[in-house]
């Protein structure tokens, strides 16, 4: 069906166009965690999936002691 790079440039023109650059990789995270559920699925895991890491917060930043006259 697709079988020339011209049918994927345009077929990705118009996935920009309805979803947007930002939206795309939300997108395909949430693909690949269905196709990974899928698989597990499929091979009898029943492990619940590791939650995602979170960067540790920030440290407040510290105020110059001020100095004695």
């Amino acid at each position: 069906m697709f079988e020339s790079p011209m049918h994927w440039l345009i077929v990705l023109a118009i996935v920009l166009i309805f979803f947007g650059g930002k939206r795309i990789p939300e997108i395909m995270k949430g693909f690949g965690e269905g196709i990974r559920s899928f698989k597990e699925g499929m091979s009898g895991n029943t492990q619940p999936p590791a939650p995602p890491a979170q960067a540790p917060p920030a440290a407040p930043a510290e105020k110059p002691a001020e100095e004695k006259k």
